[in-house]
């Protein structure tokens, strides 16, 4: 019989109304027949449905990493609530009969071969002299038309700029909202996200008075002509050198650019063979992108580098697009690609095989952290330089003790190290309060060295300009026994 598992289930599902009726189907009795095939690469039920005749349902696993799921019935999600019961079928364990596989399913196996066969045969047809021109044509206008737009950028910033940082209590927010709408057109998506930030500031100004609104406007406005500039570098490069195409540069997709795997792939940012273990996960709301962001942050159980995967669901799309959650798993991923960038960078797969963690893996992650604070805050700062970055850097360090200390500013919440560093342990802004969840976390006979003392924390490090010093925005605690997530 096929082991599978609950994450595996929940990760193939389009959404969790569907998982929650997958599982009504089978702890309802819902199948009334079950079958495999001998070599357990082929099984199928019929289940009951609404309509007078039973609905066959199949899962069919020739390609280990892509199963093929069919239902007779009419849903048009993929995979249907009777394709994931028949999953949560197996997963308990129950008796199949043992079939032969259907002669309609051995045709379409056949059929998906030959596909395959064909597709790796590289047996494509080579693309006409007329529509490479007219598809370089088309990056190249692209580019032009980025630049127009960078240009009326620029010159809404440095109006801002003239008039003073003060005015923007006063000024007319339609001027900028009208330049947001029409960076739309040209293919600006970074720039347009920190045009609505600022424009989101200078709102908010407007409406409470509060200082601090010009000191969030200085700082994105730093963001904007940083990004501005580069850009501007970068795209005239590219026209200079007669060269549109899609690059490693991290510009590309901040400019508009949209990367397929294939295509990263294709420019050697992938690792195969690789393991991750997901150390925390959060979901935030980004009222300039209107989005809602599910980020999961993973290390690399070989290498110790820490990672984040980013699920975009648009607030006009909410109902399309599936919320990811948080993973529990080891992840065994035959291809793991990697985004552009250093430090931080986004990853992707295609496929991936879920397993329970080993114990051992745990300690192996403690052994990846930082050991003292000097060393990690240093590798922090280096990433902070970056103007363009996100304001902060995730990072694992070692501690010899979590506590509180008494300062001027009353009773704070801490990380020492082995030597005797300290960190303030501090939240950051628009993430949920983990701080005030550490006080709370359980004394189990799991964590048996006690959770506060000797251990490794991840989190988020970052400057804090009002106290002019380093934080860390604690996520989750590591153990030589298991992780202990301060949220979700």
């Amino acid at each position: 019989m096929r082991t599978v598992k609950e994450q595996e289930i929940r990760a193939l599902a389009p959404n969790a109304n569907a998982v929650a009726n997958a599982r009504k189907i089978w702890s309802g009795g819902g199948f009334v027949s079950l079958k495999r095939s001998q070599d357990d690469s082929f099984y199928m039920g019929e289940c009951k449905g609404s309509g007078k005749n039973n609905y066959v349902v199949s899962a069919d696993y020739i390609d280990e990493q892509h199963p093929v799921f069919r239902c007779s019935c009419p849903s048009r999600q993929f995979p249907c609530k009777h394709s994931l019961a028949l999953l949560y079928e197996m997963a308990a364990g129950k008796d199949f009969d043992v079939t032969e596989i259907p002669g309609d399913i051995l045709e379409k196996r056949e059929k998906k071969e030959a596909r395959e066969a064909k597709k790796n045969s590289g047996e494509k047809k080579p693309a006409s002299e007329k529509s490479v021109k007219a598809a370089k044509a088309a990056k190249t206008k692209k580019i032009k038309k980025q630049l127009e737009g960078l240009e009326m950028l620029r010159q809404l910033t440095d109006r801002l700029v003239d008039n003073g940082l003060a005015a923007m209590g006063s000024v007319s927010l339609k001027t900028y909202r009208d330049l947001a709408r029409q960076l739309g057109d040209y293919y600006l998506p970074g720039p347009l996200t920190w045009l609505n930030r600022l424009i989101l500031e200078m709102e908010a100004c407007q409406k409470d008075s509060d200082p601090s609104h010009y000191d969030e406007a200085v700082e994105i406005l730093k963001k904007l002509r940083a990004l501005e500039k580069k850009a501007e570098v970068y795209l005239n490069e590219k026209l200079a050198n007669d060269s549109p195409e899609a690059d490693d540069d991290q510009l590309y997709e901040e400019l508009g650019g949209i990367w397929k795997l294939e295509q990263l792939n294709d420019l050697g940012l992938k690792k195969e063979q690789a393991c991750l273990v997901q150390l925390a996960f959060q979901v935030t709301f980004d009222k300039a992108r209107k989005e809602y962001i599910d980020r999961g942050f993973w290390v690399d159980v070989d290498t110790g580098e820490i990672f984040h995967t980013c699920n975009y669901r648009p607030v006009k799309a909410l109902k399309y697009v599936k919320q990811e959650d948080s993973c529990f798993s080891l992840l065994k991923i035959p291809v793991l690609t990697y985004y552009p960038g250093s430090g931080n960078r986004r990853i992707r797969w295609d496929s991936a095989a879920y397993e329970e963690i080993p114990v051992p893996v745990f300690g192996q992650i403690m052994g990846k952290a930082y050991q003292d604070l000097p060393t990690a805050m240093k590798a922090v700062k280096n990433e902070l330089k970056n103007t363009l970055s996100e304001g902060y850097c995730p990072i694992m360090v070692s501690y010899e003790e979590i506590g509180t200390a008494k300062t001027a500013r009353g009773t704070v919440r801490g990380l020492k190290d082995h030597s005797g560093n300290q960190v303030k342990l501090q939240g950051l802004e628009g993430l949920e309060d983990t701080v005030s969840m550490i006080p709370l976390l359980p004394a189990t006979p799991l964590y048996k060295e006690g959770i506060l003392k000797e251990g490794v924390l991840f989190g988020l490090a970052f400057y804090d300009p009002k106290d002019h010093q380093m934080g860390i925005y604690p996520c989750s605690i590591i153990k030589r026994d298991g992780i202990l997530r301060l949220l979700y």
